[in-house]
């Protein structure tokens, strides 16, 4: 069984105790073990500051940009063996562990080309200068520096690849060293890449570390120049934003936690044509895509009265179409839940949920997974609940079940109550409208449009990948329950990296400064 070690100071650590086994969740084989035990944090966090950063900042944004499109060359070479990985470890089908590890490696690459063009600096201009008084002789120019501290991720359990890359890009690009730390339970394909980046000798020394097991008192010693990104559960990030030293220091602190994101079918979309086709395949594929294991499936999926019985007998025709099971078999086209923490979470979820609702399609509970040992694995059937009290704070407004389950709400067709109902949840990710009528859609978006961090607009002529698909070019992350934080979004996502200086004096020695 391979024992996953931390590399921390430039080399790899390995415990003795204390070990947490990783198991194949279609089986419940052991598949690998890890542990911190024993890792030096502070002599990590040293190494980051002492040698990575320092490196990191002497290169430009061009320079950096060229090493991460070689890193994304450099995983590209190993993909199908983190895809087996992945299957391994997340029980991701073929198409699943790629939109994670393609994901990631699709991240680096745009990141790599964002450097590229921001060309040769080392700290970027924000916005355009203003004269503060009658003459130039006293100007204002804003600029962005590195920080010059150590960025550490939390990732969690269901992209390793993409979770890592995504973070990983945008510090790496502003200019600081990073430690990442994988959810242990399948840190295994985030552990192999973590190896082949740290082996391929691209990156700066003291650039990337991993921690792989826990975190010990290493967010203990995080100060002003450091930044924590998060992305997990809501408890567990108001438990980790509440530490002393991170309010003391006003550590920069980004997270994404949970979100029951919406669907929204307004009620001008025709059964049969387009916009009512991309509906039903876009919503299908987010229940069931990663076995719903997503932080941008849908959750919720409102639906107007005309159409509420088209819709429904639509998505209950797709789902059951969806073989669950053990992704080595070839007819599987949804794998297990991927530990069995997360599989009791989901049951005790749906039976929450069911408490004021009605089950329209699944069965609520644990199944046998196609091509996996009778009783064995960590398999729920695509689940399909009803609601008939769409407007009341239910558990379908605040229990996120994390598996292939959603649950359908009437609405009576207008923005302003679709808009009412999405709110109900406190802030999402992502929100999905699907329409033709642009003036459903622009009331819907000043009604709504503050309680989501992107609303993604399906109609006729829509050719998107959906609402689960984050692209690097636009902002991941979502207000309230969403976590408060912003990854992403292009140039965007360098902003928590960099300090914001204001420059004022002479327009001339300002503008010459900062390279105007």
């Amino acid at each position: 069984m391979k024992n996953l070690t931390s590399y921390l100071a430039g080399r790899w650590h390995t415990a003795e105790r204390d070990f947490h086994v990783l198991v194949d969740p279609s089986t419940e084989e052991p598949v690998a073990q890890a542990s911190s035990t024993g890792a030096d944090f502070a002599g990590a966090l040293e190494w980051a500051r002492r040698s990575g950063g320092p490196a990191l900042r002497e290169l430009t944004f061009g320079q950096r940009g060229e090493i991460l499109k070689a890193v994304a060359k450099k995983l590209r070479e190993h993909r199908g063996e983190l895809l087996a990985l992945s299957r391994t470890n997340n029980g991701t089908t073929a198409g699943d562990g790629s939109f994670d590890v393609d994901g990631g490696g699709g991240a680096l690459a745009v990141y790599g080309n964002l450097g590229l063009a921001l060309g040769d600096r080392r700290f970027l201009l924000d916005g355009a200068g203003d004269q503060l008084v009658k003459t130039e002789a006293f100007w204002s120019q804003h600029v962005e520096v590195p920080k010059q501290g150590v960025a550490v991720h939390i990732n969690a359990f269901n992209f390793p690849a993409w979770g890592f890359a995504e973070k990983f890009a945008c510090a790496f690009l502003a200019g600081m060293p990073v430690v990442t730390k994988p959810a242990t339970a399948t840190a295994l394909t985030a552990h192999r890449l973590v190896e082949i980046v740290i082996e391929s000798g691209l990156l700066p020394a003291g650039a990337l570390q991993l921690v792989v097991g826990a975190t010990g008192d290493l967010l203990d010693r995080l100060g002003a120049q450091d930044v924590f990104a998060f992305t997990g559960s809501a408890a567990t990030a108001l438990a980790l934003r509440a530490k002393r030293n991170l309010l003391a220091a006003s550590v920069h602190v980004n997270v994404e936690a949970d979100s029951l994101n919406a669907a929204v079918l307004a009620p001008d979309v025709a059964p049969g044509s387009p916009a009512f086709a991309l509906f039903v395949a876009d919503v299908a594929r987010e229940v069931t895509q990663k076995a719903g294991q997503k932080c941008t499936a849908v959750r919720r999926i409102l639906l107007p009265p005309a159409l509420a019985g088209a819709a429904t007998e639509a998505l209950v025709a797709r789902l059951a179409g969806t073989t669950t099971g053990n992704p080595a078999d070839e007819s599987v086209r949804m794998g297990p839940l991927a530990t069995a923490d997360q599989l009791r979470d989901a049951l005790d979820g749906i039976a929450e949920l069911l408490a004021t609702t009605d089950l329209v399609h699944g069965t609520g509970r644990r199944i046998d997974g196609v091509g996996a040992p009778a009783g064995k694995g960590y398999f729920v059937g695509p689940t399909l609940l009803r609601s008939e009290t769409p407007r009341e704070r239910t558990p379908v407004h605040y229990r996120e079940v994390f598996g292939p389950v959603a649950t359908l709400l009437p609405f009576d067709g207008s923005a302003a109550q679709a808009a009412a109902i999405v709110a109900l949840a406190e802030g999402t990710l992502v929100t999905s409208v699907y329409s033709n009528d642009d003036t459903w859609v622009r009331a819907f978006l000043a009604a709504g449009g503050s309680t989501t961090g992107r609303l993604y607009l399906g109609s006729d002529g829509s050719e998107g990948a959906g609402s689960g698909a984050c692209f690097p070019q636009s902002q991941h992350g979502g207000p309230g329950r969403a976590g408060g934080g912003a990854e992403l979004g292009g140039r965007r996502g360098l902003a928590p990296y960099l300090q914001r200086v204001a420059l004022q004096g002479h327009r001339s020695l300002v503008e010459r400064v900062a390279g105007v």
